[in-house]
């Protein structure tokens, strides 16, 4: 898979795709990530991006010209029925919200373009004409869509096949199936007086299961309770959040 990226400030991705999953998976050529700096496709000696917005207001606003050039000659070096298709990301507290599910959408494209905002904002023809679609990572303000691309990269790489070292790394997760993560234990099986629960050590792998997509449901319960409304559940599952809710 294919991540390209347009950003003001490159040396910011170096950190993350140098260590951890990223790196393996770059290494291991399951992944290319391209930076490309949006000061490359100017024109003039100052390699200005961006502008005061018409209308007045704070701040200046990112121009549309290096940023259209940037995505057009991307889309030249690719198949003219691919460059229809290729998804252009605009990332921006405006956009739909990110999710597990859209990370999944996301990581069945071949190649991706992310363009990272900055400032008080980008020229919305950029919106209007060129970007198809727009994501944001929280209802919260950053200095610039760097942060959230990295973000995107980390969650849509690691569902790609051959990148986790088991894909049933993915199967429990939190998110993966509407529900949050049951607990987790390792050795010792007692640490400062406390155990871990006597049913992960029985080695009974039916028990083992129940136990944990229960305290996967008790979890989402008490953290997140708006997700049991989207997670599929049984019948006997319902009774038991009924249940937990008479308790609280």
């Amino acid at each position: 898979m294919q991540f390209d990226i347009l950003t003001l400030f490159p040396d910011m991705f170096q950190g993350a795709l140098s260590t951890g999953l990223l790196q393996r998976a770059v290494s291991h050529g399951l992944v290319v990530v391209n930076l490309h700096n949006i000061r490359d496709y100017t024109h003039d000696r100052h390699h200005t991006v961006d502008d005061y917005p018409y209308g007045g207001g704070a701040g200046m606003v990112l121009k549309p010209e290096p940023i259209f050039e940037a995505v057009e000659s991307l889309q030249s070096d690719i198949p003219s029925e691919q460059a229809a298709m290729l998804p252009i990301i605009l990332l921006t507290p405006q956009g739909r919200l990110f999710s597990q599910q859209i990370a999944e959408e996301l990581s069945r494209h071949a190649q991706l373009v992310l363009i990272c905002g900055r400032y008080e904002g980008i020229d919305e023809r950029v919106r209007e004409h060129l970007v198809t679609d727009e994501i944001s990572i929280g209802d919260y303000v950053l200095g610039g869509g760097e942060l959230a691309a990295m973000v995107i990269v980390d969650a849509v790489v690691r569902l790609l096949p051959g990148v986790l070292g088991s894909e049933e790394s993915l199967l429990d997760e939190s998110h993966a199936t509407g529900l949050l993560e049951y607990p987790q234990y390792t050795r010792p099986p007692v640490y400062r007086d406390w155990p871990v629960p006597e049913v992960l050590l029985s080695g009974d792998h039916g028990q083992i299961a129940k136990w944990r997509r229960e305290q996967a449901i008790m979890r989402t319960l008490q953290r997140r309770p708006e997700m049991l409304d989207r997670a599929q559940l049984d019948n006997k599952e319902e009774r038991l959040i009924e249940r937990l809710k008479q308790l609280r």
